[in-house]
């Protein structure tokens, strides 16, 4: 059995309004054997086509290396733009140890609706990957319950958005709307 413990805290800068929302990164970032081309940051897999996309639309020229260089480069594109990364898994178990979202038991998460509270700004979660069973949508829906909240539909076309009612603060008695992709 591979305990599999998320390697990153989340990176949540002051100005956030947008949320990306995974599960784990492959266990090789757990466990610190990284690829040549990997990143040593969220969504770093040298397979993992989120930074690519993000390099190609905004023309960020990034490097693809195990370089402190390239995890800044990735930090100050997300600062500069107000998005937060903050996978909602924090650790799951393992039978094979391998990167399939499927395949996590005894599942631990992280307080997602702690953090949005903490960054009042975001307004918006992106969950990578739709809500097929262990995805972070699926997830989310099972963490908002503990607070007695649901996702409510406002479109079901792609990209799907829904809304959540959230009150800020105990202390505060007034709803925010967050809309999810």
């Amino acid at each position: 059995m591979f305990l599999h413990n998320h390697p990153y805290p989340p990176f949540i800068p002051e100005n956030a309004t947008k949320l990306i929302v995974g599960t784990l990164p492959p266990p090789r970032f757990s466990t610190g054997q990284l690829l040549e081309k990997d990143v040593d940051f969220c969504y770093g897999s040298n397979y993992n086509s989120l930074w690519l996309y993000i390099d190609k639309i905004h023309n960020l020229n990034l490097r693809y290396d195990n370089s402190d260089e390239a995890v800044q480069q990735r930090k100050q594109f997300l600062i500069e733009k107000g998005i937060g990364v903050c996978d909602i898994v924090k650790s799951a178990e393992r039978d094979k140890i391998d990167a399939s979202d499927l395949g996590m038991k005894n599942i631990q998460l992280r307080d997602v609706i702690g953090y949005i509270k903490q960054f009042p700004k975001i307004d918006t979660l992106l969950f990578t990957g739709g809500n097929s069973k262990n995805g972070p949508e699926y997830f989310f829906r099972k963490h908002i319950k503990d607070y007695g909240l649901k996702l409510e539909e406002v479109s079901n076309e792609v990209p799907r958005i829904h809304q959540l009612k959230l009150p800020v603060r105990s202390s505060e008695h007034f709803d925010r709307s967050l809309s999810g992709a």
